[in-house]
């Protein structure tokens, strides 16, 4: 394990995580659990939460399965207080993942998000796709 590296994922890599399992960032999200410590905060995971109880993902993956990943996910991440404040994204709802990444300590901001990627590099945070991540030795 890669100790060093503290990733933030976005909510649009996991969702995307959990209904494709063969992609891109499924293949990232778990190169991320296993090779560094994920970070979240109670605004990501609530974002997330209400993201995946859309009804519109049930044709894809089952509530009961989403709900599991949730859990599985939780259990490998470390909770970080946010006591950074962010307002430097041009979509506001995206703070909440500067403010992780810089309260957590992050290395890598994971995010197939433009608004974030403009940002690259973000205060010392290299803010990178999915694809960008896999690269990484």
């Amino acid at each position: 394990m890669t100790s060093e590296r503290r990733i933030v994922l976005d909510t649009g890599v996991i969702v995307s995580a959990v209904l494709l399992p063969r992609s891109i960032p499924r293949r990232a999200f778990d190169k991320a659990l296993a090779e560094a410590k994920v970070l979240v905060s109670e605004q990501t995971l609530s974002e997330l939460n209400e993201v995946l109880q859309r009804s519109k993902f049930q044709r894809y993956v089952s509530q009961q399965d989403r709900l599991a990943f949730l859990a599985a996910m939780l259990q490998a991440a470390e909770a970080i207080p946010v006591v950074d404040v962010v307002t430097d994204c041009r979509d506001p709802k995206d703070n909440k993942f500067l403010e992780l990444a810089l309260s957590g300590a992050a290395t890598h901001l994971v995010s197939g998000d433009a608004d974030l990627l403009s940002l690259h590099p973000f205060r010392g945070i290299e803010v990178i796709t999915s694809r960008a991540f896999l690269d990484l030795t």
